[in-house]
């Protein structure tokens, strides 16, 4: 048993989020952390995404590279990932993960029914600069009097 000193009618309720439509999002890179795999054969980095703008803002998405694995081409992949990571945010070389975070990109998200449950949910799938955004349809249109460039 557990005291509570707490009034739900204080707090709003959480609410359900169901996942994101496919689309081009601006994000930001606000979290990572090197994990190791199920297996303990390997490692990923995994990344949390913040998108900034639209009626998804604040939103997160989450990102897998397993770009130490025994398996060549799923780290090739990874590590292809991360090059386009750090080619849309500018930063060429990076020593630890926490440089790639707070900087604006483009992520492509898409809808993924997960095998084990046949939940639908997000994955991260390409990775472009900021610009690449301006004449690019986005998730939904946005009534936004700020300026692009401002955003």
């Amino acid at each position: 048993m557990a005291t509570l000193e707490f009034n739900a009618n204080d707090v709003e309720p959480t609410a359900v989020f169901e996942p994101l439509p496919a689309g081009k999002y601006l994000a930001e890179i606000t979290s990572s952390e090197m994990k190791p795999t199920k297996t303990g054969n390997g490692s990923y980095l995994q990344l949390e995404y913040t998108l900034l703008d639209g009626p998804s803002k604040g939103r997160k998405v989450w990102d897998r590279l397993c770009i130490n694995h025994p398996n060549d081409l799923t780290q090739k992949i990874a590590r292809g990932n991360l090059s386009a990571i750090c080619r849309a945010i500018g930063v060429m070389q990076p020593r630890d993960s926490v440089e790639l975070h707070n900087l604006p990109l483009v992520i492509t998200v898409k809808c993924k029914k997960r095998d084990d449950t046949g939940e639908v949910t997000n994955e991260v799938k390409g990775y472009a600069k900021r610009e690449s955004a301006v004449g690019q349809p986005q998730q939904a249109p946005v009534h936004d009097q700020t300026p692009p460039w401002a955003r």
